[in-house]
């Protein structure tokens, strides 16, 4: 128990130690693996893990994996918690500098999508809006900022980012991810083999740089980061993890160095990729969103649909039909309240 209790005090892991002090904020503790690993807690719910120098790392890459952005998320915040029990129990070594981030501890205690600011809205500098100034989801959004940045700053190789969601409404397609805008770059093979791996058979490609997790990393991180919609919001304890056993999976052989399994032929037809031609805005007073509250993700409109109007505008779908993603009437003003794509 003594690795356990050195970075866990009297907690049976990470998850339990996290949520029983989410409300606190806590110094390093550090301990070191049988095999030579160091694991270091930065702060509440965040681990930096270094492999032991003997074990080779291919491509020197370094991986930034978040869950709990959005505390009632709790699937991929189980998946990550069970990665590192594993890991602390012996079951296999680490090979990959990781930085493993467990975002919303107080919006996680009370199962709530976030307290007083959607964090994922509070990076790229958000968090420095007067507006959000004095709110501890703005501090942490900043100290998860610094503490990725040194991450960054101490690793030359490669930084992947992928920042694991759920959704708070069904989906036409319950597994996908969103690539950010970055001006230049295209998605590279070994990361869609990835998403392919871990059952996420659909990929949307953003058309501006936004305040997302994902979005400042691969701003101003330089990594290839993704968000990752994995399901559907439940309470802890109430998740089927069989449902997330391919994120499991291929992370886990990520964390361990091994190589990637051999695509099957046919494997790239089984990637369904979009591209975003429309963010929604809340634009105030008078807009009014015409999506209805139980429309699940990748619903179709045809041509001419009226998706949302205010005062000034009302938007139509073009001469090919658009889907909705993310759909949510109920954010502030200015921020997104969906996303309209097509096929690429």
């Amino acid at each position: 128990m003594t690795i356990y209790s050195d970075l866990f005090s009297d907690s049976s892991d990470w998850l339990s130690h996290t949520l029983s002090h989410a409300s606190k904020d806590l110094a390093e503790a550090r301990t070191e693996l049988p095999d030579g690993t160091i694991i270091v807690r930065k702060a509440l719910g965040i681990l930096e893990l270094t492999p032991a120098p003997s074990r080779s790392n291919p491509n020197s890459e370094a991986l930034i994996v978040s869950a709990g952005v959005h505390g009632n998320e709790t699937a991929p915040i189980e998946v990550l918690n069970g990665l590192v029990s594993e890991l602390l129990n012996g079951d296999w070594q680490l090979a990959r500098p990781l930085l493993l981030i467990l975002g919303n501890p107080p919006a996680m205690v009370k199962g709530d999508r976030f307290l007083d600011a959607n964090m994922n809205r509070l990076f790229h500098g958000a968090h420095q809006k007067p507006e959000y100034q004095g709110l501890p989801e703005a501090a942490r959004a900043r100290q998860i900022e610094t503490l990725c940045r040194d991450f960054q700053a101490s690793h030359s190789g490669q930084l992947s980012h992928y920042d694991l969601h759920t959704a708070i409404r069904p989906s036409q397609r319950e597994k996908f991810a969103l690539y950010p805008f970055v001006e230049g770059r295209e998605v590279p093979v070994q990361q869609c083999e990835f998403l392919l791996e871990a059952e996420v058979e659909t990929l949307l490609l953003q058309h501006k740089a936004g305040t997302t997790f994902s979005s400042f990393s691969s701003s101003q991180l330089g990594a290839e980061s993704f968000t990752v919609e994995l399901g559907k919001v439940r309470p802890f304890g109430q998740n089927d993890l069989s449902r997330f056993t391919g994120i499991r999976d291929a992370l886990r052989r990520r964390f361990r160095g091994q190589p990637a399994p051999q695509p099957a032929e046919g494997t790239f037809e089984r990637l369904t990729v979009f591209e975003v031609v429309q963010e929604i805005l809340n634009t105030g007073p008078s807009f009014v969103f015409h999506v209805p509250d139980d429309v699940a993700n990748f619903t179709e409109y045809a041509p001419g649909t009226v998706v949302w109007e205010d005062e000034w505008t009302a938007y139509r779908v073009g001469d090919e039909a658009e889907s909705i993603v993310c759909p949510n009437r109920d954010v502030p003003v200015g921020q997104r309240a969906g996303l309209l794509i097509r096929p690429r």
